[in-house]
Formats: C-alpha cells, structure tokens, sequence
C-alpha cells in the first residue's frame, strides 16, 4: 500500500481535463503535478490556474518528470475518443499507470491493444465509466447484494438528451457529423451500467435511425439507438436512446430499471432518485416500497467519486483485475457498440460480441 499521495498529471486540458485536474487537486489521494496539451494556450492557463508545471509534449513531460505516477488523459477527438489511443500508450510504455476517459478508445482495435499492453506492462488502466457511481447506485447494489432482486429477469435503460425537431441546430461540424458519432461517444455510459448490474453481454440486436430533420440537414449521424440485449446469466435488456430529437417523459434524461424474482429498483437521473418494490410485498397503490431523493441534481457530481475510486485502488495496490471501472470493462463496452454497429449493417442480425480477455485473480488477495 502506498503511504503518500499519488503524482498525477493530466493530458488534454479542455473542459473535461480541467474537472478532472480540480479533482485530483481537492482528493487527499492525489497530488497534481503537471499538466500537459498540444494546445499551448491552454496548457498555460491550466498551468496558472493550478500552480503546475505546463508541458505541450507529453513524452517531454515524463521524461522530465519521472516522479509522475499517473497520467489522467482527457483528449478528446472524433466522438469524443480518438485521441484517446497514443497518450494512453506513450504513458503505459513510460511505466505510468493510466486513468482515461470514456470511450477508452474510438477504435475496437486500439481498445483491445490499449488493454492487453496495459496488462503486459503490469499497470493499472482505468476508464472514467462514471455513472454508476451514485448514491443511488450503491443502495441499488446493496439490495442486490442482500437479495431483494433475486434472479434477474429484465433491465430497461433510457438515456440521451432532451430536444425536439424545433430545437435542432445542426449537425455540429465534421467531429459530429458521422453515422456512429453518438453510438461510439455515448453509448459506454448505458451499457457499462447494464454490465455493472447484470454482467455480460453475450447477444446484441441494434436498430438505429435518424429523424427526418438530420436528413433534410445532411446530418450523418444516427441518433436514434435501439439495442436489445441478452445477458450471460439469462436476464434480457433494453437500450433506448436518442441525442436531442424527442423529450423523455417518466424517469428524465436517465432511468434505469431492473426487476428480478423478489423485486425491482429503478434509478433516475442517474443521481438523483432511486425507487425499490418488494414483489412479495407490494404496497397496494403501486408506490414504492422505499424512495432515496439524494438532493444532488449535478451529474458533474458523479466524476470525484470514480475518479477517488481509481486513486484509492491503486494506492491500496488492488489486483489490477479487480480495478474498478477498468479498461477491461471500457473495452467491453466498445465490444458492444461494436456488435450493435455490426448487428445494423445487417439488418438488426442477432451478434454475439468478441469475447473479453480471461480474469486471471492474485491467489494472495483472496
């Protein structure tokens, strides 16, 4: 166990960068010590804003400061990812544990790479799979660890951004303007939180569409997602989401169902509001059996617990393993879009996703 402060250093500093360099700043676990952008004006103002030194070379920045312990990337690319690959690579081959934002990689190749270089350099890799890390989320696991889920039957998950054809404002420029632009940048969130309750993915069906405005507007990108899942311990799932073309009704921009054999909890808003239903024991006008309103309304709220959780499994030298939020489980989140890509270009085929690299556990751990 590590009896000091991590030094982290944070590559790629708009907007996302500078949340994650406040956290890291503000967490006991973490001493910022650098941060680093192709961009040099905004490299220095990150510099100046945080009293650390400003690097525009990331390789020159580990080779000036060997003392680094963690590099937090935050670059951003085509959907949201494809500047994710070579900073995470230049760190790990410098022998620095990784921290990066989701997706973990724009590409299923290079996120495959990325976690099998990780594994064969014996460091920790993990993904900013933030949403299931709430309030809501943790009693929701709590019931489920304490059996009132039972088997799980079905799980449903809405998730995107409220609009309508009247608010539509284009499509956003060539980082944007791509068929599987929210497909590759939005769907980690949902689907790593399907994985986190449920577990495997071994069947994906996807139908994506766009709405009539996209297409007048030469928009590209498919907006519209459709997924239906099956997951390894039997239990189906399925993923609705849409970026800005409708409103969402009950539950809000985020909701989250699962319902098994014992009973059923649904979260909504990711961090707001959590609802449990005894089935043995439901109350006769249909309320909940027990409400969480956690009074947190910010999303943003979500990044400083998964990023203290990536800090305090490497301070405690956890097995990588057993890392939470990992880039095992980013990658099996891009081995589901990649499915759900697969299953729409053949007409909503039934694919089964490439299998994940094994677990292989410390006996010494346990």
């Amino acid at each position: 166990m590590l009896n000091r402060p991590l030094n982290v250093a944070v590559v790629g500093m708009g907007a996302i960068g500078n949340l994650h360099a406040t956290i890291h700043n503000e967490d006991p676990l973490a001493k910022l010590v650098a941060v680093c952008d192709i961009v040099k004006e905004k490299a220095d103002a990150a510099a100046e804003k945080f009293g650390v030194p400003a690097f525009y070379n990331e390789k020159e920045m580990l080779k000036a400061m060997p003392e680094i312990d963690v590099v937090d990337v935050t670059t951003s690319g085509f959907d949201n990812a494809s500047l994710h690959f070579e900073p995470a690579m230049i760190a790990l081959d410098a022998g620095k544990n990784v921290l990066v934002e989701k997706p973990i990689c724009h590409e299923v190749e290079d996120a495959r790479a990325l976690v099998k270089f990780a594994r064969e350099k014996d460091l920790y890799l993990g993904c900013n799979l933030n949403h299931y890390f709430s309030e809501p989320a943790a009693k929701a696991q709590e019931y489920m660890k304490n059996g009132g889920v039972g088997e799980q039957v079905y799980c449903i998950h809405k998730v995107g951004f409220n609009g309508s054809s009247a608010g539509y404002g284009g499509s956003g420029g060539p980082k944007w303007n791509r068929p599987y632009s929210h497909t590759k940048a939005f769907l980690t969130h949902p689907l790593s939180v399907m994985r986190h309750f449920c577990g495997d993915v071994t069947h994906v069906q996807a139908f994506m569409d766009r709405p009539g405005v996209r297409k007048s507007g030469e928009d590209l990108m498919l907006s519209i997602q459709s997924l239906h899942l099956r997951f390894q311990n039997g239990c189906v799932g399925y993923l609705l989401s849409q970026r800005g073309d409708a409103h969402f009704g009950y539950g809000g921009w985020w909701s989250f169902e699962l319902a098994g054999t014992k009973g059923t909890f649904i979260i909504e808003n990711c961090v707001e509001k959590l609802m449990y239903w005894d089935a043995a024991n439901p109350p006769a006008d249909g309320q909940p059996n027990y409400t969480l309103n956690t009074g947190v309304t910010d999303f943003n709220a979500t990044f400083k617990h998964r990023i203290h959780a990536y800090l305090e499994d490497v301070t405690n030298e956890v097995p990588k393993d057993y890392l939470r939020s990992s880039g095992r489980d980013a990658l099996a989140t891009i081995e589901y879009i990649f499915a759900a890509i697969k299953s729409y270009e053949n007409g909503g085929a039934l694919v089964v996703p490439e299998k994940l690299p094994p677990i292989y556990g410390d006996i010494n751990y346990f």
